[in-house]
This record gives structure tokens, sequence and C-alpha cells, in this order.
């Protein structure tokens, strides 16, 4: 039995379009009905067929939907959300992919009262955006977080988990805030680090361009990768997630002082101790499914 019936999938980027492909190559006979702000992404979405139907606006993508996903930057969900209020079908459950949840929770609850409102994050992304970077496999093996309100249905609640589950993602359910601080060091620091890493050596005067670009065959070269991620997405998710951000960059720039002074009185063993633990968390997370052991984190040559 299919968890629902009518999907409408506001966003056709890189996690909406492959919600769209998982779900036809998953559970074919769930209708989707896909709305993008952007005509030219819903002209694309159109061409490549990943959803039944697209819309012009938010109030008709959303006028028959008994499960609704935003896949827009976090910044956004209350906006989109009050665009389509008036058109929600009663019963219907909204969620959506944000990597922060307490913030989304408050601005679809505020624009939506009496809605069925469970947030949800899958843990999975590249940092490609636009419906032609989705794939079907983008959630295979990867978590996927709920975040719901203690009144939340429960039947809503287990239907969006076997949805997820139909995917190929493995479930979590916690506290939104809790969500939060814990990707606040998981998933926002280090892009926040990657982010700041890259622009420090563009900023470097006496390091070209064409030597930051010619050398960057080792970790400079994967910080960038990081780096290349959606720019508004990641604007709205510091700011949404502001408070737990700082709390852990004031975490990491106490620790990474201590480097520092490891460094500058060439205390040798405190070094080697801290870089060995944190190559058995790499190992662990090989071992967790969460990443491939292949060597240069499996690219070809």
């Amino acid at each position: 039995m299919l968890p629902f019936a009518r999907l409408t999938i506001m966003g056709l980027g890189l996690i909406g379009s492959s919600i769209a492909r998982a779900v036809k190559a998953n559970m074919p006979a769930v209708r989707i009905t896909g709305y993008d702000a952007d005509s030219e992404v819903r002209a694309r979405a159109i061409a490549l067929g990943i959803c039944d139907d697209v819309t012009d606006t938010p109030g008709a993508a959303v006028i028959d939907a008994d499960l609704v996903i935003l896949c827009v930057p976090v910044g956004a969900m209350g906006g989109v959300a009050e665009e389509f209020a008036a058109d929600l079908p009663a019963g219907a459950v909204v969620s959506d992919v944000g990597s922060c949840k307490q913030s989304v929770a408050d601005a679809l609850t505020a624009v939506l009262p009496g809605a069925i409102i469970i947030p949800a994050h899958p843990v999975a992304g590249t940092e490609k955006s636009g419906p032609d970077a989705g794939f079907a496999t983008l959630f295979k093996g990867r978590w996927c977080i709920l975040t719901p309100a203690d009144n939340a249905p429960e039947a809503s609640v287990e239907a969006l988990r076997t949805f997820w589950q139909r995917l190929g993602a493995e479930i979590e359910v916690m506290d939104a805030r809790h969500h939060d601080m814990v990707l606040a060091i998981t998933s926002h620091l280090p892009h926040l680090i990657a982010y700041t890493i890259v622009g420090t050596a563009d900023d470097l005067q006496g390091v070209t361009q064409s030597e930051v670009i010619k050398y960057s065959a080792g970790g400079f070269r994967d910080f960038t990768r990081i780096a290349a991620s959606d720019p508004v997405m990641w604007r709205d998710v510091f700011l949404s997630n502001k408070d737990a951000v700082l709390e852990m960059l004031q975490r990491f720039s106490e620790d990474l002082s201590a480097l520092q002074r490891a460094i500058r009185y060439d205390k040798g063993d405190q070094l080697e101790a801290l870089f060995t633990r944190t190559r058995n968390i790499r190992r662990s997370i090989v071992e967790q499914g969460q990443d491939d052991d292949a060597p240069d984190f499996g690219r070809k040559h």
C-alpha cells in the first residue's frame, strides 16, 4: 500500500528532482505534481519528464495533494507555504528537506495553522544544483531525519517514514532543536570552514589563481567541492541556524587555538594523538556505509 498517492514537490532542483526520480523508480503509481518559481526550471522539468504535471503557481500544485514537500531554501519556506495555504487540502501532510528544522517548523506553523506539518531532512546531496543534477539513488542508504512536533498525528509520521524508506533512506526521529545542533557540527560548520579556506586562498595576493588551481590535487581540492554548493541555500542555512552554528564555531575556534599552540611549541605527541583520533572517525564513517573507502575518495583517474 502506498503511503501517499498524490505528491507535490515545491522546488525542482537537485533534491526535488531526485525525489521525483526516486518516486518514479520505487513508487510509480504515485502521481507527482511539481512547481518551481523559475520558469526555465519548470520547462526543464517538463522536458525531463520527471513529474506528471508541472504547474505555474504553488496553489495549483497542491490542490489535490496528500503530501507536499518543500525543496526550497530554508529562508523561503514560509513565503512559499503562504502562497499555497488557501489551496492546501485538509489532511494533507506538509514536509520539507531543509538542513535547519526549528526555524522551518516555526515558519510553516505560522502560515499553515492547523495543517499537519512534519519537517524532515534527508542528509544527502552533492555540490551540483538544478533539475539535471538529480538522480534516483541519491537517498539510498542515507539518513532522513524526521522532526515531528509532539502533537503530530502518529499515522502521518509513520506514512512519511514509510515514504522515505521506500526511497532507500534510513530513518531517525529527533527533536528539531537537537537536530539543528547535531547538523551544525556535522554539516554547517564544515561548509563554513570550506567557504573560508577557499575564500582565503582567493584573497592571498602572493598566490596566483593559476597556482591555486594547478596545485589543488590535495586537501584544497576537496574543500572546493564543498564550497561549490548552492550559495542561496547555504546563506539561508547559516542565518536560520545561527545560534547553533555560532556555538559550534566558538568551540571550533577554541580547538583551533589549542592546535595552533601545539604546532608553535612543537607538541608532536599532541598532534599525533589528535590525528589518530580523527582518522578513526573517518574509518567509522566508512564502516557505517556513509562514504566509500575507495582510494582518493573513489575518484577515477
